[in-house]
């Protein structure tokens, strides 16, 4: 059984604005690390969505960005991408496939068929999949910098003290070392 791994950028203050942060090579090299480590993608609908309207245009070339970027959008187009949505039923992006059913069962059994494990990147998924004990890791890219933009930011979502697994979580993934630019990934 592959290890279901929570991924995510946010800031020191715990915005998880996907706008937010800094994306640069050493941020896409990591995340591209932690996919090429996995075996599978798994999103809700709405990450579903932002991450379709952008990256099968990059991975064809039609879209002029750095090789990191390039490299990310090549290997995630190749990458099986599963989504749970209860309003959308279609998902013509490559390699990707609805999950659906009772939640529990249909995550333990993508972990039981992946066993080079599922890279979450969902924070409102993460919610429910914390609360159901599935989530195995926690790997968080830390930016030093708080949002500059006056527009409110989605705040981590995690319970703090409600029974949350996410605080008392026994098997983390080792921290890696800090990026130049300040950004630090946790597990």
């Amino acid at each position: 059984m592959g290890l279901l791994t929570f991924s995510l950028n946010l800031t020191l203050d715990g915005c998880v604005d996907h706008q937010e942060g800094i994306a640069d090579d050493e941020t896409h090299a990591f995340f591209t690390q932690l996919m090429d480590e996995g075996g599978a993608m798994l999103w809700g609908r709405v990450t579903y969505e932002m991450m379709e309207s952008y990256w099968p245009a990059v991975a064809r070339g039609d879209v002029e960005v750095p090789a990191a970027l390039r490299e990310w959008a090549v290997k995630l187009e190749a990458k099986p991408k599963y989504v749970v949505s209860s309003t959308r039923k279609d998902f013509p992006w490559n390699n990707s496939y609805h999950l659906t059913g009772d939640l529990r069962r249909a995550v333990s059994r993508l972990k039981d068929a992946t066993p080079a494990g599922v890279l979450l990147g969902s924070g409102k998924l993460a919610t429910a999949l914390d609360r159901l004990d599935l989530i195995d890791e926690y790997q968080f890219l830390v930016h030093p910098e708080s949002p500059a933009t006056a527009r409110p930011c989605t705040r981590a979502a995690f319970p703090a003290h409600d029974g949350s697994n996410w605080c008392r979580r026994s098997r983390c993934a080792a921290a890696r070392s800090p990026c130049t630019t300040g950004a630090r990934a946790e597990g």
